[in-house]
């Protein structure tokens, strides 16, 4: 039986019986010979000779690698480690890590560059299991049909905290890409982020709704849905979905007590629908967003590229918002996701928004987001008061005193 302690680079190998991380961990830093056995059991041998595995818990990791010649693994390019040999060619090292974010590593072999992989998560504590912590209960799959996109059908769940008391109305968080956040473990653990978040009273209770994009038939519309800058979305989520999830759970109905988070499409979707519609999702989380031209239709309809834009001229919402991107994320004939992201983080704090970045190494995956949930929430939820129903969201005034964002070096030689 796999042990759930464990996040593994290859989360779907047959790993047989192993030793927890603790102890693994633990031998490893020994580098005793029986470290060597232990972690080769652990490991997927493919990924040892691959240059790809890793095992990790929080702050710790530990890396491995089969090679004849020396290796020098390179963390973030930049952070380097020499490695232990142990029995043959099977190498090791362990390294304490940053948590709440990811990490790239590769190694060098012979001064060449071999293996690795980019966006490793370091998850923090609020992302692990805790005794004595209640759950939530993730609902069985749900299927809406729509009428505002005729002939649409979405699958979607809901999660509910152990704490929901059916009297008293609590609020909301809308996630698109929901069939993500299905699995309490891994990719997300986004459920044991509610669960710990909420008993530890960090964040209040929230219902959260988990919808997958949806289909006519064989064809996806999530591009149609997400990339869309109109306010049918947004609509349709009102309208139809919270409607639905409304009449069997108590669901505050104030913007105040809503938010709406997304990856990729689904982050240029969250922030569209709370810009259309201010006064009904006030809290927005923004990870990877595609703020790009991808439903650009010339002189029909606008395409995302011009959300920084319209944020510097249009007036100011009142709204909150969470971004977060990477240096490795998109680049292809949609636009630049690096640039937009930066763009419109520039364009929030230029008009005085209340708003917050977190800018990394990762590329266009999900796992940076995943990895600061946590704090996501905590931020994104702070001070709110389920005795209110507005809220006027200034910006932080140390982040007025802050220079805008700035590419200071390209990646290529100059």
């Amino acid at each position: 039986m796999r042990n759930l302690v464990l996040f593994i680079a290859l989360a779907a190998a047959a790993l047989g019986q192993v030793a927890n991380f603790d102890e693994l961990f633990r031998l490893a830093g020994t580098k005793s010979p029986e470290a060597t056995a232990a972690l080769a059991k652990a490991m997927p041998a493919d990924a040892v000779k691959k240059g790809t595995a890793w095992l990790a818990k929080g702050p710790d990791f530990v890396f491995a690698i089969e090679t004849a010649i020396t290796p020098k693994l390179v963390v973030d390019d930049g952070q380097e480690s020499a490695m232990t040999r142990g029995d043959g060619n099977f190498w090791y090292t362990t390294m304490r890590l940053g948590t709440g974010r990811t990490h790239n590593f590769n190694y060098l072999i012979g001064g060449a560059p071999f293996g690795g992989r980019t966006d490793v998560i370091a998850y923090g504590p609020m992302s692990y299991e805790r005794s004595g912590i209640p759950k939530g209960v993730l609902s069985g799959k749900m299927q809406h049909s729509s009428k505002i996109y005729e002939g649409m059908v979405a699958d979607y769940w809901t999660y509910v905290p152990a704490q929901y008391d059916a009297s008293k109305p609590v609020a909301v968080m809308f996630w698109t890409d929901g069939e993500v956040l299905m699995p309490r473990l891994e990719p997300s653990r986004a459920q044991v982020v509610f669960d710990n978040l909420t008993h530890d009273k960090k964040i209040p209770v929230i219902i959260h709704v988990l919808v997958s994009p949806g289909k006519i038939g064989a064809r996806a519309l999530r591009s149609v849905q997400y990339d869309t800058v109109t306010d049918t979305f947004a609509k349709y989520v009102l309208d139809e979905i919270l409607a639905e999830v409304g009449k069997k759970y108590n669901l505050r109905k104030d913007g105040y007590s809503r938010a709406i988070a997304g990856d990729s499409s689904g982050g240029i979707c969250a922030f569209n629908s709370a810009w259309w519609k201010p006064e009904e999702f006030s809290r927005v989380l923004s990870r990877i967003g595609s703020f790009t031209s991808i439903q650009w239709k010339p002189g029909q309809l606008d395409g995302g590229n011009v959300i920084p834009f319209a944020v510097r001229k249009q007036e100011k919402r009142n709204i909150r918002v969470w971004m977060q991107d990477g240096s490795g994320d998109l680049e292809n004939e949609h636009g630049s996701w690096p640039a937009q992201n930066i763009n419109l983080a520039n364009s929030l704090k230029m008009k005085g928004y209340d708003f917050h970045f977190t800018w990394g190494n990762g590329t266009h995956s999900r796992n940076g987001g995943h990895a600061e949930l946590a704090e996501e929430m905590i931020w994104l939820w702070r001070d709110y008061d389920p005795g209110k129903t507005t809220q006027v969201f200034e910006q932080d005034p140390a982040e007025k005193m802050k220079p805008p964002f700035r590419v200071k070096a390209l990646n290529r030689e100059q």
